[in-house]
């Protein structure tokens, strides 16, 4: 007998699936509703903008609980933490950092020049953006993996101007935490400030008397930051809004219970609204996963702040279907921020997946691994997102520029083209910019449209 049922179940057996929206309202999802926070967060960043730094010292006090002297962090500071770094953490730290190189270096993207006629020409150029503002959380733990993964991209897509914001911490006399430093110092991030949520994204929006304003901001971060972001949305560019953690797990009666239950406990101590959903076609595995359950979250830290809140919540649940394939159906409705496949061949079943932010297959390939060292990045789409949106990437920080190079003779051998859909549009000045780079030319303008007087 069970002492905890963690996860609800969801039945979805026997009848047929629906379609679209009808199944993604039959998943869990935590409550995340932005757009109340927005109206919240918005006297915080006018308050940035209006008083600057100031006003970041006056909300690290009220929120972090430690009055600053300034916001930027010295580079002293950032120096002695790696100095004082754990030697196994900075091992680890130095490898998570080689392997995304490796990864986010093969993500480049080259000019590339196509000849459309004889004359006429369109090149599309990638330009990194500026400057960028990275964001590195720092509330129920620390995250120096969140600053490999955003300054990694950023720095192989050319961003000449990184900058970064990490909470003040009280503990560490109202510097970010010691380990977030080391991890700038090793990537060679020397522009970093104590400023947290909502502040430090308004921070990078406005800039302020320390921090010149940013082009771009990017990193996960709590519903506060996800409603700066949108406060700021056409002012800057930014990566997503981010909400609570999220894995789902595709799983057949091959998996091995242990690996499910213990990938979905990883993600479960993220945050008390993060997500664990388990899809199977198999109630003796969901029954085992269950028991493996009571049997590792006892025996973990978190417990009941964290990991008993979110797996009992409303954004979490086993979902039963009929097969694999209805499983393939569920989990591309959800979309998850992280997708297990714990199926036979996996690799075949993972390849037609459409919507998850990162994919991870069979039982070597935990999220964990993704979070920290496979290479890949672990800044991924939430809530559904997948659908529709990418994880960071180097492309993320680059912007394609087309640019178009036409002799006359190329012109002139499409300029009736572009007459004809000038004046169907009723853009006459368009035709007539073309018009009058051919004004005695019978042979190009007799191939015009013109239009009757009205």
């Amino acid at each position: 007998m069970l002492r905890y049922s963690f996860l609800a179940r969801i039945d979805l057996r026997g009848d047929a699936l629906p379609e679209g929206p009808a199944l993604r309202d039959l998943l869990p999802r935590a409550d995340f509703d932005v757009q109340a926070a927005l109206e919240k967060v918005r006297p915080i960043c006018e308050a940035v903008h209006h008083r600057g730094d100031a006003a970041l010292i006056d909300f690290a006090e009220k929120f972090d609980g430690v009055r600053l002297d300034q916001v930027r962090v010295p580079a002293e500071a950032i120096e002695k933490a790696l100095a004082e770094l754990d030697p196994a953490v900075r091992a680890a730290l130095e490898e998570s950092i080689r392997r995304a190189r490796l990864v986010h270096r093969e993500q480049r993207r080259t000019t590339h020049t196509t000849q459309v006629v004889p004359g006429g020409t369109v090149t599309e150029k990638w330009v990194p953006v500026d400057r960028v503002g990275l964001y590195a959380p720092g509330g129920r733990s620390v995250y120096p993996s969140s600053v490999v993964m955003n300054v990694v991209p950023a720095q192989e897509a050319g961003v000449a101007s990184i900058a970064l914001a990490s909470p003040a911490q009280a503990e560490f006399g109202g510097l970010p935490h010691p380990t977030i430093l080391a991890a700038c110092a090793l990537l060679g991030v020397d522009e970093v400030y104590a400023a947290g949520g909502a502040t430090a994204v308004a921070m990078f929006a406005y800039g302020t008397e320390s921090c010149p304003p940013a082009n771009m901001v990017t990193g996960p971060g709590n519903i506060w930051v996800a409603a700066a972001k949108r406060y700021f949305t056409g002012k800057i560019g930014i990566d997503a809004e981010a909400g609570p953690t999220e894995i789902a797990v595709l799983a057949d009666a091959t998996a091995d219970p242990v690996h499910v239950a213990s990938d979905l406990i990883s993600q479960a101590e993220h945050d008390p609204l993060a997500a664990a959903v388990l899809v199977t076609d198999s109630v003796e595995l969901a029954d085992a996963v269950e028991k493996e359950l009571e049997t590792q979250v006892a025996a973990t830290k978190h417990i009941d702040d964290r990991i008993v809140p979110a797996l009992k919540g409303r954004q979490s649940a086993i979902v039963l279907v009929d097969g694999v394939e209805e499983g393939l159906r569920v989990v591309d409705a959800y979309g998850a921020e992280h997708l297990e496949i714990q199926t036979a061949d996996a690799a075949a079943v993972a390849d037609r997946v459409r919507n998850a932010g990162a994919i991870f297959i069979g039982p070597w390939a935990p999220v964990s691994l993704g979070d920290y060292a496979a290479g890949s990045n672990h800044v991924l789409p939430t809530g559904g997102c997948a659908c529709h949106s990418s994880g960071l990437s180097v492309q993320s920080f680059l912007r394609g520029i087309h640019i178009v190079d036409y002799t006359k003779d190329a012109l002139a051998e499409v300029a009736h083209h572009v007459v004809t859909l000038a004046e169907a549009e009723d853009l006459p000045a368009h035709g007539a910019a073309v018009k009058a780079r051919f004004v005695g030319d019978e042979q190009v303008s007799r191939g015009w449209k013109v239009p009757e007087n009205k």
